[in-house]
């Protein structure tokens, strides 16, 4: 499929009647604007049409109903205003992702990893916002008031698990689909639950936004199947974050791949 064909795909599904449609040749992005709110979103095209060769018609659907969400989103903030601070969730996303909205505001975030940032998002009941800095004013909040209630709705959440074993390691995967399974990677608290039952290694893993893998490695072929799940669910994720897994040791989390490093190293020096 090629952008051109995508973007009257996308035109057809949504209606003329209700956006305004800019196809930037150059940089390969739809540009939305939604008439009677008077607000736009960009679209990339390339990651859309990538998906399409595995996943057809669904890699449509996908996109337009993030972007139905969203609008929907809008017109229901502009219509009622804001939730209270119980509806502020964190999001996990990739370092890549955007760090200002379609509108110019930069979203309000905290570091995370080298590979993973901390956004903060409004929840709106099918789908949610993120937080920019123009939405604190209307809020009425500061910024440390809107991390500290992400903090406190994290810990809410459910944690339920489902349980694998492959080649003698086992795999925990929560997988709620509320848009917030990565973000149960800040749980405290559950971490480190979990990191008592745990007899290897224990490892993190959030490589889509709707999953959160917790691996108990106790041999080497572990680390393997690890690499290759991650990077599944990663290529098939609609919010893709990283294929990078973490150790998780004391609270404090460490790519995998300075973790060997440390053990090669180790290992000669030991020879």
């Amino acid at each position: 499929m090629k952008s051109k064909e995508l973007v009257e795909k996308i035109k057809h599904r949504l209606g003329l009647e209700t956006f305004d449609f800019n196809f930037d040749k150059e940089k390969d992005i739809l540009r939305l604007n939604h008439k009677s709110l008077n607000r736009g979103m960009d679209i990339s095209l390339p990651e859309i049409i990538s998906k399409f060769q595995t996943m057809k018609e669904k890699a449509i659907d996908e996109v337009v109903y993030t972007i139905e969400q969203t609008f929907s989103a809008m017109e229901k903030e502009q219509s009622e205003g804001f939730h209270d601070l119980s509806s502020v969730y964190p999001v996990i996303r990739s370092t890549s992702f955007p760090v200002q909205s379609n509108e110019g505001y930069p979203f309000l975030t905290t570091d995370h990893t080298a590979e993973t940032r901390i956004y903060y998002a409004l929840d709106l009941g099918t789908t949610y916002r993120l937080i920019d800095e123009s939405m604190l004013e209307k809020l009425n909040v500061q910024a440390n008031q809107i991390r500290e209630a992400a903090r406190f709705s994290v810990k809410k959440l459910p944690t339920n698990t489902k349980k694998d074993e492959v080649a003698g390691n086992i795999f925990y995967f929560l997988n709620e689909n509320d848009g917030y399974d990565a973000s149960r990677i800040l749980n405290e608290s559950f971490l480190k639950e979990m990191e008592a039952e745990i007899e290897g290694d224990m490892t993190l893993s959030v490589p889509h936004q709707d999953v959160l893998i917790i691996g108990d490695i106790r041999n080497e072929v572990g680390y393997d199947v690890l690499a290759q799940m991650t990077m599944h669910f990663f290529s098939v994720g609609a919010v893709p974050i990283t294929s990078l897994s973490f150790v998780y040791e004391k609270g404090e989390l460490e790519p995998i791949f300075i973790l060997a490093k440390n053990r090669v190293n180790k290992e000669q020096d030991e020879k």
